[in-house]
């Protein structure tokens, strides 16, 4: 399997475990708006820190773009990773169980990498730029 590839499941299987734990009590949850039906939960924020901290440890001159606004201190690198920490706030805060965690890897500008997780199903579905894609390996 591709190396970045496995660094960002490891990524999302880490977010995932936030995400769960917190679902067992949406009640507490502070959530605000962005924007008009536009959410964000501390669970999007302490998802994506850890998201972005695990790519980071592994790759520290990749570049980062993410939904909730984390950066990586390379700007222009030849690696950009592209980040949803939480792909479906909306149902998530109203207890729906149908949301995901999206990540992709860029050079110069072109998707190599790419998963989507969703941790109450299990189900992790990934890609690599020439390799396929698969479900669950």
């Amino acid at each position: 399997m591709h190396p970045m590839l496995n660094t960002a499941i490891r990524a999302a299987r880490r977010a995932a475990d936030i995400q769960l734990r917190a679902s067992r009590d949406i009640g507490r949850l502070k959530v605000s708006n962005k924007g008009p039906m536009d959410f964000v939960s501390e669970v999007d924020k302490a998802c994506e820190a850890t998201i972005v901290e695990t790519l980071l440890e592994a790759y520290p001159d990749h570049g980062i773009l993410a939904e909730e606004g984390s950066e990586g201190k390379a700007k222009n690198a030849e690696y950009r990773w592209v980040i949803d920490p939480l792909d479906g706030t909306h149902n998530y805060i109203h207890g729906v169980p149908h949301y995901c965690i999206s990540i992709a890897l860029e050079r110069h500008e072109q998707v190599i990498v790419g998963l989507i997780y969703d941790p109450v199903r299990n189900d992790l579905f990934t890609a690599v730029k020439g390799a396929g894609a698969f479900v669950n390996n």
